[in-house]
C-alpha cells in the first residue's frame, strides 16, 4: 500500500513536469525558433535540465512536440468549421488567419522553411489531420462555387507554406501584413471576384488623403495639402456641414 501511494504522486509530479517543459518550450520556441538552447527551456519551466532529457531525449523531439501542438490547434478550428454555413467565407478566413498566426510563430516558420529542406519531419499523424480538415472546408467551398475547381488541396498547402515566407519577410521589411495572403486567396477565387489588397505605404513620411486615404502630392506653396482631389474636399466638406447641422440641431433641442 505504501509503493502504491508513493508512486501515484510521482507520477503527477511527472505529469506535471512535463507540461511545464512543452509550456516553457511552445513559448521559447514561437519566440526564438530552432535556435532557443535547451537550458532556456528548462529555466523557463523551472526545472533542471535532466527533467527536460527526461521526457524529451532531444531538442528536436521537444520543438517537434511544441509543433505538433499549435498545429493541433488549427486542426481542431477547422474541424468546427466544417459546417459552417458560409463555406466560402470560412475557407478564406481561415486561411488568412493560419497565416496571420503562424507568421508571428517563429517555430512554424522554422518547422515549415525547414520541412522544405528535408530537414524536419513533423508528425505523420498531425500533418494528416490538418490536410484532412482544411480538405474539407476546401470542398465544401468549391461545392458552393466560390473556389476554382482546378485547385486541389496539394495546391493549397504549397501555397500557404509561400504565403507565409512570403509574408514573414515583407513584414519584417516594413511592409503591411496581409497583402500577400489577399493576393493569395484571389488567386483561389471563382472568376472576377477581387478583394481589396491591403494598402501599400511607400513612404513612412508620405501624405495621405483624410478621406480616401490615396497618396496625396506634395504642395507647392501654402498649408500641406489634405485631400487627393477636388470630389474628396467635396465630400469632406459635406461631412463637415452634416456634422455642423447636427450639433446646432442638438444645441437647439437642448
Amino acid at each position: 500500500m505504501a509503493t502504491s501511494g508513493t508512486s501515484a504522486p510521482a507520477r503527477a509530479d511527472a505529469r506535471r513536469n512535463r507540461a511545464l517543459v512543452l509550456q516553457a518550450a511552445r513559448t521559447a520556441f514561437e519566440e526564438q525558433g530552432l535556435g532557443v538552447p535547451l537550458g532556456e527551456i528548462a529555466r523557463r519551466a523551472g526545472v533542471g535540465a535532466g527533467t527536460v532529457y527526461r521526457h524529451f531525449p532531444s531538442k528536436g523531439a521537444l520543438f517537434r512536440a511544441a509543433v505538433a501542438d499549435r498545429v493541433q490547434l488549427f486542426t481542431d478550428t477547422a474541424r468546427d468549421l466544417a459546417d459552417a454555413a458560409d463555406p466560402v467565407a470560412v475557407f478564406f478566413r481561415f486561411l488568412a488567419s493560419v497565416v496571420r498566426l503562424a507568421s508571428r510563430n517563429k517555430a512554424l516558420c522554422d518547422a515549415l522553411e525547414a520541412a522544405g529542406e528535408g530537414g524536419y519531419q513533423p508528425s505523420p499523424q498531425v500533418e494528416r489531420d490538418f490536410a484532412g480538415a482544411l480538405g474539407v472546408l476546401l470542398a465544401r467551398a468549391q461545392e458552393a462555387g466560390g473556389v476554382r475547381k482546378d485547385i486541389g488541396l496539394d495546391d493549397v498547402l504549397a501555397l500557404l507554406v509561400g504565403c507565409l515566407s512570403m509574408e514573414r519577410r515583407r513584414v519584417s521589411s516594413g511592409a503591411p501584413q496581409g497583402r500577400m495572403t489577399t493576393l493569395m486567396c484571389d488567386g483561389l477565387r471563382v472568376g472576377g471576384g477581387v478583394t481589396k489588397l491591403p494598402r501599400q505605404l511607400r513612404d513612412r513620411n508620405e501624405t495621405r488623403c483624410e478621406v480616401c486615404a490615396a497618396p496625396v502630392s506634395p504642395a507647392r506653396t501654402g498649408r500641406p495639402a489634405r485631400f487627393c482631389g477636388g470630389a474628396c474636399r467635396q465630400k469632406a466638406h459635406r461631412a463637415r456641414s452634416r456634422t455642423a447641422r447636427t450639433r446646432d440641431e442638438g444645441g437647439s433641442g437642448g
